[in-house]
């Protein structure tokens, strides 16, 4: 079974076809998906698809694109939506520093401080979007010793990457590690090792090639898992079946499925 580590079911993507994707996961091989949210309101809505279907788990967070204007409200939201038995980390949380438009970059950081702040006392794994701004997402890596988790789709050099593996992070890797550009993502995951590494596919977005371009959903994630196969030279199910296990570990399902 696969275990899709980051997929944005509660997108306006999927409004005409959410369900009958969702229902067809299983029989794709798709035994478990962790659903982000982005806002307090979207944090609800992953956590109401995780009560909804079996294979569905929660993350809830405010993402650096989505942060203007959090206020007490949003952490109090976030808080409570945490102690729900399904959600299983705080995120999306992070740094983008790609957009003109994004929040300013001292707010994103407070944003983001106050949610790693969160998961140390919730003792939640964190799942960290870092575009354009790697250099202070590392600083609050070491801002929060005491916080676990996982930089998706991960985009930082091996040197970096070595930092995290070194402090028990994980690394995430999705439909950009098979595009015919992608530079360093293969070399970090060639260099991490296996029980380390979660796929995603952070569906909508980034589908793997040969469907680049496309919507993307959990059942293209077997072309990632593919592609990390080749890259450690081991075949397709043993990367299934180690990318499944490093997920349950991760988010502490180890025994529940």
């Amino acid at each position: 079974m696969f275990f899709d580590t980051h997929a944005h079911y509660d997108d306006e993507r999927f409004d005409n076809d959410r369900d009958a994707v969702l229902k067809s996961l299983p029989e794709a091989g798709i035994g478990a998906v962790v659903n982000p949210g982005c806002t307090a309101d979207s944090s609800r809505a992953a956590i109401a698809l995780a009560e909804r279907y079996d294979i569905v788990y929660a993350a809830v967070g405010l993402h650096p694109e989505n942060c203007a204007g959090a206020d007490e409200a949003d952490f109090a939201a976030l808080e409570a939506l945490a102690a729900h038995p399904k959600a299983v980390a705080i995120g999306e949380i992070g740094l983008d520093y790609y957009w003109e438009e994004n929040p300013p970059r001292a707010f994103q950081k407070e944003v983001m401080a106050r949610q790693m702040a969160l998961a140390e006392q919730l003792d939640l794994p964190v799942v960290i979007h870092d575009r354009d701004a790697h250099g202070d997402c590392m600083d609050m890596v070491r801002a929060f010793p005491g916080v676990r988790g996982e930089f998706h789709c991960y985009s930082g050099s091996v040197e970096d990457a070595r930092i995290l593996l070194d402090r028990g992070w994980y690394l995430g890797f999705g439909g950009a590690l098979t595009f015919k550009n992608a530079r360093k993502a293969p070399e970090v995951a060639a260099y991490a090792p296996l029980d380390r590494l979660l796929l995603e596919t952070d569906s909508p977005y980034l589908a793997p090639v040969p469907f680049r371009g496309k919507r993307n959903d959990s059942r293209y994630l077997p072309y990632v898992a593919e592609r990390i196969a080749a890259i450690k030279g081991i075949c397709a199910e043993e990367a299934e079946r180690i990318t499944w296990e490093n997920a349950l570990r991760f988010f502490a399902l180890e025994g529940t499925r």
